[in-house]
């Protein structure tokens, strides 16, 4: 796997409006994948605060290219649950949503998420996902 690889599955595997979100592969390793979500007036709330739907959107999303990564390719797959806990507001900066698998069996694939700030690393938002691979 390589990061140009992970990039390109963006357009190939989602939706247009979850391209729109402009979300870019920063890094990856063995066990997960991180993505940068910019600061973009379209996603904010009153104030510049990222809102919760995007931080959402672009977990789920940086999820299932980790689970692309940690399989080496793209395998179907489903959200069956998606729990976030929101800690703190996000504004003024870009976002950094680092995914990590923590367990994937043959039907199952259990997965963390933690968006930070990119610029002040402090953790607005964490998720804990189940997929059902297909």
């Amino acid at each position: 796997m390589d990061k140009q690889a992970l990039q390109a599955a963006l357009p190939e595997y989602f939706a247009p409006w979850v391209q729109a979100l402009g979300l870019a592969v920063e890094g990856f390793d063995g066990g997960g994948v991180t993505l940068r979500l910019p600061q973009n007036a379209a996603l904010s709330r009153v104030g510049g605060m990222l809102c919760g739907q995007a931080m959402m959107a672009a977990a789920d999303t940086a999820m299932v290219l980790a689970l692309i990564n940690h399989f080496g390719s793209f395998k179907p797959c489903t959200t069956v649950q998606m729990n976030t806990s929101f800690l703190k507001p996000l504004s003024g900066q870009d976002a950094l949503v680092e995914a990590r698998v923590v367990r994937a069996g043959k039907s199952l694939a259990f997965g963390e998420i933690d968006i930070r700030g990119a610029e002040d690393g402090k953790s607005a938002c964490r998720a804990t996902t189940t997929y059902a691979l297909l």
